[in-house]
């Protein structure tokens, strides 16, 4: 019979909350438990890398703040940069989630691509990313892995989506592909620079009109013109 229980961890402001099922009277850790615990680890090391940077964090915080043992640790992510790096590739999927639900909230397949990258723009700049995704990850990681990360994330959606309205005759380009390599790059960087200002709100609202025109500048015969704010 499988019980039910929450984990909830807590660093300051950031919390995450996990519903897991546990399996009574095992008398050793399951496959499903020790997936858990290395979800636990991981989302307790997001917490502390989203609040005080990778430099700051040592395995033996995390361990405590997971309420396992160094070894345990040791056991799921090989060392402090492996343990960062799975750390950062759950907030690019949350990015890319962001992104997804921003897209299929409307019907038009422009207004979808529109949405998405400005919801690309404010999840990425967010308070428990940015330190991680867009200050920490490329010197941790360094560029390949980080934009290798992007790409299965974010960028795949991108992807997707520049292609389908290309193929329908919504964007004028001769290359999709080289098109979304283009736009993840333009706002790779936006978000870069806007994780270094001193108003990251105000880079935001300053950013965005001109990532807007470059979208509309794509614009195929199919979509008539659109306002968007």
């Amino acid at each position: 019979m499988a019980n039910s229980f929450t984990y909830t961890v807590q660093v300051k402001e950031y919390t995450y909350t996990e519903h897991v099922k546990e399996e009574c009277g095992m008398a050793r850790a399951t496959k499903e438990q020790s997936e858990i615990t290395g979800r636990r680890i991981r989302d307790v090391a997001t917490a502390l890398f989203a609040e005080r940077g990778y430099t700051a964090v040592r395995l033996e915080e995390v361990a405590a703040a997971a309420q396992v043992t160094r070894g345990a640790v040791y056991h799921h992510y090989r060392n402090k940069q492996h343990l960062f790096e799975a750390v950062a590739a759950a907030a690019q999927q949350r990015v890319a989630a962001a992104v997804a639900s921003a897209a299929e909230a409307v019907a038009d397949p422009w207004d979808g691509l529109v949405a998405g990258c400005r919801a690309f723009l404010t999840a990425s700049v967010d308070d428990t990313h940015r330190r991680i995704l867009l200050v920490d990850a490329p010197a941790v990681m360094g560029w390949r892995t980080w934009r290798s990360q992007d790409a299965a994330a974010s960028g795949h959606h991108l992807a997707e989506a520049v292609a389908t309205l290309a193929a329908a005759g919504h964007l004028e380009v001769n290359s999709p592909e080289a098109t979304a390599t283009l736009l993840s790059g333009a706002m790779n960087e936006a978000v870069l620079r806007i994780a270094e200002a001193p108003d990251r709100d105000a880079a935001l609202v300053e950013t965005w009109p001109d990532l807007l025109r470059l979208l509309q500048c794509l614009r195929g015969p199919r979509t008539a013109p659109v306002r968007h704010g």
